[in-house]
């Protein structure tokens, strides 16, 4: 009897301890929940970021998106001039770059395609080109902001050129050598390119300004990123550094005219 009596207490102890170890899993309940807490946190700085992130985009892109299309102005040259060369100039300096009212051509309202908009300018066209034979020169020089952009500037003047010769003066694919002889070789009456390629080719002698009688700006003209030619600050320092290789006395002497499309 108490054999069996201690063998029943025996297996009441085993099951009191069975029921003691039930409540194991419990912490590890409570163990999850602050992992549940850290979980959360990366979660809102994570929205936080991609808060700010579009945020800064809408600044950028936004503005020029939402902002209407003003056709060039000839004051807008100036105004640019007078920025880029601020602090670099004297107030003497300055005022001689202003360049008179009579320099410009009749700018684009944004209603004209690039043949209108020279037909417009260069009514004598025709008579211009049959009068020119001479080498190493073109009559007009049409500048832009890209290659690409300068191909289609290239197919969209059809109308205008007729007859007229074009050559491409850009740098893509082409060395300036080439350009070089090209224009050593025939004559030539209209130039569409980038200012860097162009500036190059009359530092090497290989483009005489002199005869120019037409320069026009691809002005008005935005890129994927909504930037005017102007906008794109390696665009505008090359178009100066070309402005002063002989341009702007051209103006003055009112040899030369202004345009911007």
């Amino acid at each position: 009897m108490h054999g069996e009596a201690s063998d029943g207490e025996g297996g009441g102890d085993t099951q009191v301890m069975q029921q003691e170890t039930v409540p194991v899993p419990v912490p590890s309940e409570k163990t999850k929940q602050p992992k549940e807490c850290f979980l959360i946190q990366p979660k809102e700085r994570k929205e936080n970021t991609t808060k700010t992130r579009k945020r800064r985009k809408k600044k950028i892109t936004d503005v020029l998106a939402k902002s209407e299309p003003k056709p060039g102005l000839p004051e807008d040259l100036q105004k640019l001039m007078k920025d880029y060369y601020s602090s670099r100039r004297s107030v003497i300096e300055l005022e001689e770059l202003n360049l008179p009212d009579s320099c410009f051509l009749k700018a684009n309202d944004l209603t004209h395609s690039l043949s209108s908009y020279l037909k417009e300018i260069c009514p004598k066209w025709v008579k211009l080109r049959k009068n020119h034979s001479e080498k190493k020169s073109v009559l007009m020089l049409i500048i832009c902001s890209s290659a690409i952009r300068a191909l289609e500037l290239i197919r969209s003047m059809t109308a205008f050129r007729g007859d007229g010769k074009v050559i491409k003066l850009f740098a893509k694919h082409i060395k300036v050598q080439v350009q070089v002889k090209l224009l050593e070789k025939r004559v030539v009456h209209l130039g569409v390119g980038t200012p860097g390629r162009i500036k190059e080719l009359v530092k090497q002698g290989g483009l005489n300004l002199n005869p120019l009688k037409f320069l026009v700006f691809d002005w008005n003209w935005r890129d994927q990123k909504l930037r005017r030619m102007m906008d794109i600050p390696e665009i505008r320092k090359e178009v100066f550094e070309l402005l002063e290789m002989g341009v702007l006395s051209l103006c003055k002497s009112e040899s030369l005219k202004l345009g911007l499309f």
